[in-house]
């Protein structure tokens, strides 16, 4: 299974509305399981450095196999994976709002990520737009 292009433009759409209902003005991208950009949209009104976070965003949780919301508690002081952001290259993001996609064998697929609300709010708008995966794949994360 792989990602098709039109189910991640429906994620993006799903994650913007899942903002619009937060007040929200959010950079949604899809990444593949390479970390190659799929989908793309910057809200009008969202931030200049969403549109690179979000896919750093999706980025960084494809290429560790984890969300960045959970990425951030491992990488903090202390943590076993401190230091993980200033190894990345410069890419990876770990404060919340990238998801990685498995399917149902557990093989990575891609990632969304968003950026531009509160973490929280680019939390729920990826976690949208993964259901919107679910819904239409039929997949399993």
């Amino acid at each position: 299974m792989r990602l098709e292009s039109n189910t991640c433009q429906a994620m993006v759409l799903a994650a913007t509305q899942k903002a619009v209902s937060l007040g929200a003005f959010v950079s949604v991208a899809v990444v593949d399981s390479g970390g190659n950009l799929v989908a793309f949209l910057r809200m009008d009104g969202a931030e200049i450095a969403g549109p690179t976070l979000a896919v750093d965003k999706a980025y960084t949780a494809v290429a560790n196999k984890i969300s960045t919301q959970e990425l951030s508690v491992l990488a903090a002081p202390g943590g076993p994976l401190f230091g993980l952001h200033s190894n990345g290259g410069g890419r990876f993001v770990i404060f919340g709002g990238g998801i990685p996609i498995f399917d149902k064998s557990g093989l990575v697929l891609g990632a969304i990520g968003v950026s531009g609300g509160a973490v929280d709010e680019d939390v729920a708008c990826a976690e949208a737009g993964l259901t919107e995966w679910m819904r239409s794949s039929q997949g399993s994360v």
